[in-house]
């Protein structure tokens, strides 16, 4: 059995750097009025309307942010899990009470992340949400999600999967990003919606 990479697996790297490139040049304005942006058109979505649990992340660095979602989200009631990330790089999720529940954890070499300080409810946790908000890099017009790599948000919706849960899956990005074509391999899973700055569109695979 070959240990090499596959073709999608190489394309899927090389476009990770073209995408993370364009976001690295962007101003600190600009991503916070991404995100302002991004609440005003994601809280029209009627699937997060009427969502009681929304499983969520908070942005780092040049990603599209989200701690206004987040907020507005709590303000409607709704209960939000955020990730918190384990050692094998899977995800256990504790409840978001605004930005004086989380503390800064960091991870190995990797970036610091904004994590819940509350208690763990488990990797499992993500199948009580009616709502998975996803981090990428890009989507296609498939619903094809490029994500970072490292095989998180794999993990979860296999999980999804396996539970027989059925949330609706949305991406957040930037408009650019939505793109006509990202490569896929066999575990990859299409989203329902992404959800940018300027619009929203949605995918025939629901």
């Amino acid at each position: 059995m070959s240990h090499g990479r596959s073709p999608a697996e190489s394309d899927k790297r090389m476009l990770r750097r073209e995408f993370l490139q364009v976001r690295s040049r962007l101003t600190e304005d600009a991503v916070q009025a991404a995100g302002v942006a991004l609440a005003d058109r994601a809280l029209e979505l009627p699937e997060l309307a009427r969502a009681r649990t929304v499983a969520a992340y908070l942005s780092v660095g040049s990603e599209p942010s989200t701690p206004a979602l987040l907020d507005a989200l709590r303000a409607r009631g709704v209960r939000v899990l955020l990730p918190a990330l384990l050692p094998d790089n899977d995800l256990d999720w504790g409840g978001y009470a605004g930005a004086q529940s989380l503390a800064r954890v960091r991870h190995g070499g990797k970036m610091a992340l904004l994590e819940p300080t509350g208690e763990r409810l488990g990797p499992q946790a993500v199948a009580s949400a009616d709502v998975v908000l996803l981090p990428g890099l890009a989507v296609d017009t498939r619903g094809m999600r490029l994500g970072r790599g490292g095989g998180s948000y794999d993990r979860v919706l296999a999980r999804l999967e396996r539970s027989g849960a059925h949330p609706a899956l949305v991406v957040l990005l930037y408009d650019r990003e939505v793109v006509a074509h990202v490569p896929e391999e066999a575990h990859d899973r299409p989203v329902h919606a992404v959800v940018t700055p300027s619009a929203v569109r949605r995918f025939g695979n629901v």
